[in-house]
């Protein structure tokens, strides 16, 4: 225990964490009385060095196990405690030097050659849609909604973040689009039935093409939109918009110059782009082990001055900019709140898979990535991109008065633009 305890003397500078260690003697570190307050118990006494050495890693490992519970608070109460406190020791002249040195060790982690690149994508993406639906909005959107009232439902947040997407795609007649990343299909399909544009939707989830095909079908989108499971490095053509909504995440930080340059090649001269992504407002890191281990194998958040230099390279105008920064943290709330809500519905689904254990993993890994858009400077950035510096207005007016046609169109206005023969 005592290297623990004097970790957390140094580390718990905002609330107040009592660790019970296993023969049930209670240890107290923060300020007494301050919020968050939190006590854990740890059940293993073989915890205690692995907790002191490598907490990123040895905390979410312990929860999922059962050695580590919360007996005082909920976890996202100890989760925002770590993640506050972890903020105020990353200001640190050692803070900084465990970042320089996590970068270095996990470079590897994150080259994501195409057989790497699908085996990522089915460790997270592969689960039965019904499992998805047991917790995300009917359209099945597993990216940031946009809450531009906070009182509105996940399902309005997601529809209003494909109607935010539409508008600064300033979608044309007969446009090509190209969805990279399509998930589930929802975006492609609001963009064929909203403008009558034909979508070419690309991913390497087995899961997320069969649901997408099966939706175009079923709406009858299936002469607009074709989904094919595929990697963007091998997508031939060219089209008039691309848009790419929670999947530069996986992309790897040792690709980044290829993906914008496979874009450029995909993009027509007055073409536009749309990168909707994960991202960090604080200087590049990687992501969190234990959360790249279970959950997103392969993934890297960029930072703004990773993202720059690579996009300058290409010769794009960044023709808009937008940091959604708190949306993410209430679309996980939500989830997390629909999550817990079914969870006896999930256990249904294969109790060989879906157990208590893979319950506890995918509440830690919600709940977690809520606290750190909170507090460890998570955002989303929406890049709009084009080779020419006309190709779109040059106030955002044009993508207000879209949103607000749109808006009007759900409420039986017409928002389709009318196709040759109508």
């Amino acid at each position: 225990m005592l290297p623990l305890r004097l970790l957390l003397r140094r580390f718990v500078r905002r609330g107040q964490l009592s660790v019970i260690d296993h023969t049930g003697r209670r240890h107290r570190f923060g300020i007494d009385g301050a919020r968050p307050r939190v006590a854990i118990k740890i059940h293993d006494k073989r915890l205690y060095r692995r907790l002191a050495f490598y907490p990123t890693l040895h905390v979410g490992r312990a929860y999922v196990d059962g050695a580590l519970t919360i007996e005082e608070g909920t976890l996202a109460d100890f989760l925002n405690l770590i993640l506050i406190n972890e903020q105020v020791a990353s200001r640190t002249s050692a803070g900084d030097v465990r970042r320089r040195f996590d970068g270095a060790a996990r470079f590897a982690a994150v080259v994501n050659l195409p057989g790497r690149s699908r085996r990522n994508v089915h460790h997270h993406y592969d689960h039965t849609a019904d499992f998805y639906r047991a917790f995300l909005d009917d359209d099945l959107q597993y990216s940031c909604a946009y809450f531009y009232k906070p009182e509105i439902s996940l399902e309005e947040a997601q529809e209003a973040k494909k109607r935010h997407i539409a508008a600064k795609l300033h979608l044309r007649p007969g446009s090509r689009v190209l969805d990279i990343g399509c998930g589930f299909g929802g975006m492609a399909l609001f963009l064929a039935r909203n403008y009558g544009v034909r979508v070419t939707g690309i991913t390497l989830s087995t899961e997320q093409l069969k649901i997408a095909q099966e939706r175009a079908a079923r709406q009858g989108l299936t002469k607009l939109v074709e989904f094919r499971l595929e990697d963007y490095r091998h997508t031939p053509g060219t089209f008039d918009r691309i848009v790419s909504v929670g999947m530069f995440e996986h992309v790897g930080r040792p690709h980044y110059r290829r993906f914008f340059k496979r874009l450029s090649q995909l993009l027509t001269d007055d073409g536009i782009a749309v990168i909707h992504t994960i991202g960090r407002e604080t200087a590049p890191s990687p992501i969190n082990v234990w959360m790249r281990e279970n959950i997103f194998p392969g993934a890297y958040l960029p930072s703004l001055s990773q993202l720059a230099p690579v996009v300058e390279k290409q010769f794009y105008h960044l023709t808009d900019f937008e940091n959604l920064r708190l949306h993410y943290a209430l679309t996980l709330n939500e989830w997390n709140r629909r999550f817990q809500a079914n969870r006896d519905r999930i256990r249904q689904l294969d109790p060989s898979q879906y157990d208590d254990r893979f319950c506890r993993m995918w509440e830690f890994y919600l709940q977690g990535c809520e606290a750190a858009f909170r507090h460890s400077g998570l955002t989303v950035f929406q890049l709009q991109l084009a080779k020419q510096i006309e190709a779109v207005p040059i106030t955002r007016d044009y993508m207000f008065a879209e949103e607000r046609r749109l808006m009007a169109g759900e409420a039986g206005v017409p928002a389709r633009p009318r196709m040759a023969g109508e």
